[in-house]
């Protein structure tokens, strides 16, 4: 396991008064541990102790070979999971859970008195998630890179009378091409009306003279994520959707120009979102300003108006704002940012200048 990582959880539980806790998270498991276990139907549990006692217990069917520096523990399918977690917590004292622990198994040790109460304590990893060290730092840097690179080799999916399943379609292909492991979600492509949705799922409606183009994509490197989102406009644009895409912009980088440590996430959200209410589009500018990311495209903490918590170094999020015309326009730019110790790394390059495509 990654020592100074535990380390950290273990402080966080000590903050929480917990002695002990279950990790089931398979991107908290593989944050802690480097390795990826995706169990399915089965248990997947990390037992954290603040004595040093830590157990994971894995069925055999996921068989990891390598010594991860915590005892394991193996269970085949005809085995009492649950007795076997229940042996390796103290019965006398409270026990965190993280939320995505299923149910089908909390709530039979529950029934089994294993600890004397229960707590939520996914913030305990989350917390520790949220500031990516060095090297996850260059992780981001270089899914990020990845990304920039595929967008330039997006745009030339763009044609008369391509529709949105044929560009999506073609991403995975360049996306490794280019060196990435795959997706960090499925993209989002949408043209004319269709990006008025926010996340329209791409689907045969064709290229039309006029249309906005969005794409929102990402690709997936070393376990880390990347996200981007660019709106062009093929062949003509017209003057609203150009006054339009200039609000977004503005938007986006006034947002990023103001984000450094200890800004708090909602004074992030509301400069963005000033911008386009005093523009006039407030109503429909229909979602939070952004998102955390990391192992997963999602992660805990956003850039939102309900977010009162500070930016502290290391916390990579979106910036993506947008207006979205029902009927008529969607545009959203949005790019990765990183915290650093004095303000913030961009970590997307590619143009965010109105672009018409031939």
């Amino acid at each position: 396991m990654n020592q100074r990582r535990v380390e950290r959880v273990l402080e966080n539980m000590a903050g929480r008064g917990l002695p002990q806790m279950v990790v089931s998270d398979p991107a908290d498991i593989f944050f802690l541990t480097g390795r990826w276990i995706l169990p399915g139907e089965r248990m997947l549990a990390l037992c954290l102790n603040r004595n040093g006692n830590h157990k994971m217990l894995i069925n055999r069917l996921f068989t990891v070979p390598e010594d991860l520096g915590v005892d394991k523990l193996w269970f085949s399918d005809s085995d009492d999971c649950i007795a076997l977690l229940n042996g390796c917590i103290d019965h006398r004292s409270a026990l965190g859970v993280d939320k995505n622990f299923p149910a089908r198994f909390l709530l039979p040790l529950m029934d089994s008195g294993a600890a004397s109460k229960y707590v939520l304590a996914s913030d305990c990893v989350g917390r520790v998630r949220a500031c990516k060290d060095s090297e996850e730092r260059e992780r981001m840097r270089e899914a990020s890179r990845i990304n920039d690179r595929a967008m330039a080799e997006f745009v030339p999916l763009i044609r008369p009378g391509v529709t949105e399943i044929q560009a999506a379609e073609s991403m995975e292909r360049i996306y490794h091409s280019l060196g990435a492991d795959g997706y960090s979600f499925d993209p989002l492509v949408a043209f004319g009306k269709n990006a008025a949705a926010g996340h329209h799922a791409p689907d045969h409606t064709p290229l039309r003279e006029g249309d906005c183009v969005l794409f929102d994509v990402g690709c997936r490197k070393n376990g880390y994520c990347s996200d981007m989102t660019r709106t062009f406009f093929f062949r003509s644009v017209s003057e609203r959707a150009k006054k339009i895409y200039e609000i977004v912009r503005k938007a986006n980088e006034a947002a990023e120009a103001m984000i450094r440590p200890g800004v708090e996430f909602c004074e992030i959200d509301r400069t963005a979102r000033g911008i386009i209410e005093d523009a006039g589009f407030g109503k429909e500018f229909t979602h939070r300003l952004g998102h955390s990311i990391g192992i997963e495209v999602h992660e805990a903490g956003d850039v939102s108006a309900a977010n009162r918590e500070e930016v502290r170094p290391g916390m990579t999020f979106s910036i993506e704002p947008g207006i979205y015309v029902e009927g008529e326009v969607g545009v959203r730019v949005e790019d990765l940012v990183l915290v650093t110790e004095t303000g913030c790394e961009v970590l997307n390059h590619y143009t965010k200048e109105l672009t018409i495509l031939p």
